[in-house]
This record gives C-alpha cells, structure tokens and sequence, in this order.
C-alpha cells in the first residue's frame, strides 16, 4: 500500500505485485460523506416512493428509503407502518450516509445506524450478528464464541476479516471504543438539525482500517505528518502491523517509483490490452456498465474454441482488476466472445468469480444469459476512478459527439463522417 499526499488530495493505492489493483482518493474540495452521522430534517415524504427527502446541512437533499428506517418504537404489531405514519415535514431524524451523492442523486441515508471499527461493525439499534466469510472455519468458530461473550446486550455484532488471529482483548477493546462513539453520539441526537454530530476519520485512516492486514508486506508513506498518524493509529488497534510501515524519502517520487501514474493512466481509458493481445473495452452509461471482450491481435495458436476460451479467461481476471482499480458499481454487463463449448463458458465463469474474490467489495455475479451475457452488480459507495479525476464535456454534455444543430434544422447534409468528439 502507497500514500502519497499533497496540499490538494491524499491517494492511496495498492500494489499486487507490480500491478496497481485499487485507488483511493480524497480531494480538498471533493470529501467523501460515508459513514457520518447527523441529525437531519425531513423536508418531505413521498409515499408513493416510499421514502423520505432529508436535510441533513449539505447542498443536496439525501433520501431514507422506507426500508432503512429504523421501526423499533413505531412497529408495535410487527407490522411495518408505512414511511408517512412515522415521518413527517420538520421532523428531527437522525441519519448516516452510506452512499455520497452521485450526478443528480442525493446522498443516500438510513436511520439504521452502524459503527466500523478495526475488528467489529457495532450495531447500536439492532440485534444483528455476523462473520465475515472470508475467513476460515475454525476460526470463525473461535470468533463466534469471544463475540458471544462480550456482544453488549440489545446491540449487533459483525466481525471483519480483520479479526482473523485478533484475540479477546482486541475486541473487547474495539467495541470499548464503538461503545464510546456511540454514546457521543446519542448524547447529541437531539441537537438541532441539521447538524453533523460524527464524522468518520480522514481517507488515510478509513482505508487502513478496511483494508490493511497481515495479507500486506508493507505500507509506504511519503509524509511525515500522515506516516505519524498512521503510527498512532496501528499502535491503539493493532500495534503488529506498525513494523510494516515505512516513510518514503528516496529522491524520486513514490507513485514514480512504483510505476502508479503510468497504470492510473491506462485505467482511465476506454481500452485495455490483454496480455496475447486481445482487449477489453469499458463504456459507462447511466443505467450500467458495459465491459466489451475482443480478440484484438491475438490470433492464438491451435484453433478457434481454444483462442476464444484463453482470450476470455485473460479477459476474466483483467475485468476483476479493472473494476477494484476503476472502483465501478451497480449493474454490469459483459459482453465475452462467444464459446460453443459449456465446459469452456463454465472455466470463463468460475476464473471471473475467483477474481471477483479478492474485491472487498460486494459482488453477485449472475449466470449467462441468453444473449450469452454476464450480468453482475457490485456495490456502489462512492464516485469511481473516472468521476473523481474528470468532468463532463461542456461541449457535448457527456455524450462523446458534436450535433450538427443547423445542420439538423435546415436538412442540410452533414459533412461527410461528421466529427468525432472525446471531450
């Protein structure tokens, strides 16, 4: 893992290997509102969209969907009441994001509260129990029967895989610390909204905190100032992982030294080359993604099955990759070359979800389809790669043409091919 700061961003990527496989990035002007909690207003409901429109001091009105407010008080036949029998226009309600406002969309919040620490997801309101399934048996038994003698009583418990080899003073002391936030927090709940009440640690922090674990060999800062805080932290939560971080003060940049802009580059553009030398080629439109698969210059070697079958499989692992670097979510489609053989679409399958394993990130990937599709979904948090380091054309609004607008009105042939327009 690489952090890099300066007066105007923080990005952090990691490394597997030489290959660049995830970005983070917090702008000055562009910060990332998951995870905090504030008191909110509600400016209006709107029953047939069974959600709530919510004011919660930013410039963009968020959204509680009905699904995500918190019944308890209210649902006293176990039936739950619709959204305009609990909220109303000026109440006060306590809200965190989970997803930042994206394009013309509000923020996204919910009245169910959750708090991430090193180890643990607390639960205050509800009474919900988890283990990460990323790790193994045996020790998610052991986790199961340390959490069940120190859960608080009333609150939810999800252990990460971060707990994996944690013992039970680790998280004890975790949820100590969860225990304590929360109990800032439901101290000022009734404090006039819209008010932030918490806000989540800086990108450095956060991503530590999701991201790194044993799996890492090391973690390269090149500031003083971030390399002391990250210290601080690791010495509070996991005191082990500090013999891992080291300041970066060698002479040549660090993103150069690793090769990082050369591959944050590529990952902004539409195509990708494989390494026989076919290519994918990444299209976002507003519903999806589409993710096209081409042979490109790789004419393989015995026949046809066997060209498409490695062209696809390589196609497989680069899309996995291209989708963690890119950040993309929600719906995706990918469009593989066509296969005549089942077993050979089933290795295509079973590669792409082995891939997708290593995304911390949820994804769901579906079979093929009719059409000879993959359709999958992966979450979406935040902004991805492209939005946080580009803007929409002025010139063509996004859709990647010049109109010819006179032309259209008076019937007058356009030119001939027209004029292609990147932005």
């Amino acid at each position: 893992m690489l952090v890099r700061s300066n007066p105007h961003q923080t990005q952090i990527v990691v490394l597997e290997g030489p290959v660049l496989v995830e970005h983070y990035v917090a702008r000055s002007d562009q910060q990332s509102l998951v995870g905090n909690v504030y008191t909110g207003k509600v400016r209006n409901v709107l029953p047939g969209m069974e959600a709530a429109f919510v004011d919660f001091g930013e410039g963009k009105n968020g959204v509680l969907y009905a699904g995500d407010v918190n019944y308890d008080d209210a649902d006293i036949e176990g039936k739950r009441p619709r959204i305009e029998m609990v909220l109303k226009p000026g109440d006060s309600v306590l809200v965190q994001v989970v997803k930042d406002a994206m394009g013309k969309k509000g923020a996204r919040l919910t009245n169910q509260i959750s708090l991430a620490g090193r180890y643990l997801v607390l639960a205050p309101d509800a009474d919900v129990r988890g283990i990460s399934r990323r790790l193994p048996d045996d020790e998610r038994r052991r986790l199961r029967e340390i959490v069940a003698e120190i859960r608080p009583k009333g609150m939810g418990v999800i252990v990460r895989t971060a707990a994996q080899g944690a013992s039970k003073e680790d998280l004890t002391a975790d949820i100590e610390r969860l225990q304590a936030i929360w109990q800032d927090i439901d101290a000022k709940k009734d404090k006039q909204a819209p008010a932030l009440i918490y806000s989540e640690p800086d990108l450095v922090l956060r991503v530590i905190r999701e991201h790194f674990t044993r799996d890492f060999r090391r973690l390269l800062v090149d500031k003083q100032e971030v390399y002391d805080q990250v210290l601080q932290y690791l010495s509070g939560t996991e005191a082990d992982l500090a013999a891992k971080v080291k300041l970066y003060d060698e002479e040549l940049p660090l993103f150069e030294r690793f090769h990082v802009e050369d591959q944050l580059r590529k990952a902004l553009e539409r195509k990708v080359w494989l390494p026989s030398g076919g290519h994918i080629v990444v299209d976002r439109t507003e519903a999806l993604t589409v993710i096209d698969v081409n042979t490109g210059r790789f004419v393989g070697h015995t026949n046809l099955e066997q060209t498409v079958l490695q062209n696809n499989l390589e196609a497989a692992e680069e899309i996995a990759r291209q989708l963690r670097l890119r950040d993309i979510g929600g719906i995706i489609v990918i469009d593989f070359i066509d296969m005549e053989i089942a077993k050979n679409r089933d290795a295509v399958l079973l590669k792409l979800r082995e891939q997708l394993a290593k995304d911390k990130t949820r994804t769901q990937v579906f079979e093929v389809s009719n059409l000879g599709l993959v359709e999958m979904t992966r979450k979406n948090v935040s902004a991805g790669l492209l939005e946080s380091f580009s803007e929409v054309c002025p010139t063509c609004a996004g859709r990647g043409v010049v109109l010819y607008e006179e032309a259209a009105t008076l019937g007058v042939p356009l030119p001939n091919g027209g004029h292609s327009h990147t932005g």
